[in-house]
């Protein structure tokens, strides 16, 4: 559902390097009628990435990585996350083609069946960028190891996990991250039918 009118009054790139920060002047549309006082709006301009959960049907194992993340860097629990395969779509790119090139470079997986599950903005109260996830048959019998490329400081562990452990990874704040807890609880109501047509 489309809703309303965006009314820029100017926009300006105030950084640009990993990310872009964009400020904006700017009215919108109010529900009431009639159109907002301007105000101002910084935008975090990041891409858009793709996130997939390797999942093994037949072992009923989901296999996980941990790297550091800078977002967690003043975490009382230390800034390496558990998390699934993710990276950036670049242009001309296609969702899927990232997710099995990632599963590869990340976790050592070659992923068979790829099943969309949604796409969502990560935090759109001022950043604009999206993640498109899916769940990816896999063999995880011989996931392991550390893998990453080097060129981009890439230092991953690989960590499988049945799928009642990855519950409650879930349940005690192990998975802390948007991405992963959405696909898991996917994987969750989904499991039984998953295991049915995947093995």
């Amino acid at each position: 559902m489309k809703y309303g009118d965006v009314e820029v009054v100017r926009k300006e790139t105030c950084f640009e390097g990993f990310f872009r920060l964009e400020k904006y002047r700017l009215r919108h549309s109010l529900f009431g009628g009639g159109m907002s006082r301007e105000m101002s709006r910084e935008l975090h301009v990041r891409g858009h990435a793709v996130v997939v959960l390797p999942y093994d049907p037949r072992l009923d194992q989901v296999v996980f990585i941990e790297q550091f993340r800078i977002g967690a860097i003043d975490d009382p629990d230390g800034a390496w996350l558990t998390e699934v395969v993710a990276g950036m779509i670049g242009d001309g790119e296609q969702a899927e083609d990232v997710a099995r090139r990632e599963a590869e470079e990340e976790a050592g997986c070659a992923l068979a069946e790829l099943e969309f599950i949604t796409k969502v903005y990560t935090t759109p109260g001022g950043c604009s960028e999206t993640v498109q996830i899916y769940c990816g048959r896999t063999d995880a019998s011989a996931a392991g190891g550390i893998h990453g490329l080097d060129h981009e400081n890439e230092d991953i562990r690989v960590v499988c996990a049945s799928f009642d452990e990855a519950m409650q990874w879930l349940v005690s704040g192990r998975i802390n991250s948007a991405a992963p807890v959405i696909a898991l609880q996917w994987l969750a109501l989904n499991r039984e039918r998953l295991r049915q047509c995947w093995v």
